[in-house]
């Protein structure tokens, strides 16, 4: 009869680094992330849900947990294990999520991540290795690290006034509503670890029974970065963490206040009344393939550059095509640069980015000098003679020269310029119908009052381009 062997959830070998199957784990001598790894693959076999376990590791010494536990595994960006953790749990009903972080990684540049899955109180089980330190990356301070210990990053003691205290996560968590479970427990000696065992059961039997968030502080020793033998460091949890850290249980509520709700799909006609739509679009969408369009309009900040390609974008689902809209801004609000890209395509679209596009929209000179020789060799430009003295230099792209500005202004709206570039693209390109701007833009300008200015600027630069640009 066996009595003790390597748990179920475990693999029998541990491959890493593409070599042969080793028996130990990559941990230093005396780490408790061993200790912790199999406390949790015990429970995890002895509640039989190895199937249902899905492990999220970010980055820190536990980001090869892929490699130990024979679940479900998520390789997580640092800190960021609560918010990929909430993904699983909202996508598998009857899934155990196990987020699995130590101090830096949570407390540190994960601490907005965890505080928000715990506000919302996610079905998943969260254990927090606080060992004090940075442990993967050599030893710098971390969060956690007491004041007056040594780091490599605090040679002479950490140092209240100018690092702060270390962050207490269980006391903190414990100030939110949404928590079921929170609770500190120790590494330090045998008995301590049968109670860290206690805790992580009633955390991964919380998840089975779908109560709510549940988050285990684990008090675990790292002899090689404190740079003290394995027996010291034991004891010096003892002695020195637990007071700062008490080993307690938080909280344990046998509900949780609040339940995850599934948001109700939303019908096309509620949608249409929370966005204002007051009438349906009629287009007939054009039977003729199309090239896929790469339009970049660019400008200074305040001449629409942004909600023009915006309107051009909803003017290209109108007609059923697929699109992007991907908007770049400077820091002001007016004055700034301001670029915006839109692809239009038949097919899908991998990327939203317009590094090269087939046309070009230039509202001004800073614009044309800056991307003038990203147009792709046999595209187009418009250049808003309004604001741009200059001619193209590129031989082998089709120019139109208009005066964007002027025609928007005469028309009673100088700001809706792009609104003219937008109109002259659809006539230069045949991809869009005048008419379907004229649709789309009542629906696209939230000032109700600025609908009949848009709708002149477009008729005047629709007149301008056939006028003078048609036949060119």
């Amino acid at each position: 009869m066996v009595k003790h062997a390597k748990p179920k959830s475990f693999y029998d070998e541990f491959v890493r680094k593409g070599g042969p199957g080793e028996k130990n784990t990559h941990y230093c001598p005396g780490c408790g992330h061993g200790n912790v790894h199999k406390l949790v693959a015990e429970v995890i076999d002895e509640l039989g849900i190895q199937d249902k376990t899905v492990f999220c590791s970010p980055v820190g010494c536990s980001v090869f947990a892929y490699y130990y536990f024979d679940v479900g595994n998520v390789q997580c960006a640092h800190g960021r294990a609560p918010a990929a953790g909430t993904g699983v749990t909202r996508s598998l009903e009857d899934g155990i999520v196990i987020s699995y972080q130590g101090d830096g990684d949570l407390a540190g540049i994960g601490m907005g991540s965890i505080m928000h899955a715990a506000n919302r109180g996610e079905h998943m089980a969260v254990f927090f290795v606080n060992n004090a330190i940075y442990g993967m990356t050599g030893g710098q301070m971390a969060p956690t690290t007491l004041v007056g210990q040594k780091t490599l990053t605090s040679p002479f003691g950490r140092s209240a006034g100018g690092e702060g205290f270390p962050l207490t996560m269980c006391e903190i968590i414990n100030t939110l509503q949404a928590p079921v479970f929170i609770e500190r427990v120790s590494l330090a000696n045998a008995p301590r670890i049968l109670k860290a065992k206690r805790a992580i059961r009633q955390a991964l039997v919380n998840q089975v029974e779908k109560k709510g968030f549940s988050f285990v502080e684990l008090l675990s020793p790292c002899p090689i970065n404190w740079k003290i033998e394995p027996v010291q460091a034991r004891k010096w949890i003892i002695d020195t963490m637990e007071p700062l850290f008490p080993v307690k249980n938080f909280r344990n509520l046998e509900e949780a206040p609040a339940k995850y709700e599934k948001p109700v799909p939303v019908s096309d006609a509620d949608m249409k009344k929370l966005f204002n739509v007051e009438k349906n679009i009629s287009v007939t969408p054009k039977e003729a393939h199309i090239d896929e369009q790469l339009v970049k309009l660019a400008g200074f900040g305040g001449q629409g550059v942004l909600s023009a390609g915006v309107l051009l974008a909803n003017c290209a689902i109108a007609e059923k095509h697929n699109t992007s809209w991907l908007p770049s801004y400077g820091p002001e609000m007016r004055g700034g640069t301001a670029n915006a890209g839109v692809i239009i395509s038949d097919g899908q679209i991998g990327s939203p980015l317009v590094d090269n596009p087939t046309f070009f929209i230039a509202m001004n000179g800073p614009s044309l000098d800056s991307f003038e020789t990203d147009i792709l060799p046999g595209g187009m430009a418009l250049i808003n003679t309004s604001l741009i003295e200059r001619k193209v230099e590129r031989t082998d792209i089709k120019v139109l020269y208009a005066p964007l500005t002027e025609i928007a202004q005469e028309a009673g709206m100088a700001a809706a310029a792009t609104v003219a570039g937008i109109t002259m693209y659809a006539l230069a390109t045949g991809v869009i119908a005048i008419d379907t701007i004229k649709q789309v833009i009542p629906l696209s300008i939230k000032r109700k009052s600025l609908v009949e200015e848009n709708l002149r600027v477009v008729d005047a630069a629709a007149e301008y381009f056939r006028k003078n640009l048609e036949k060119g």
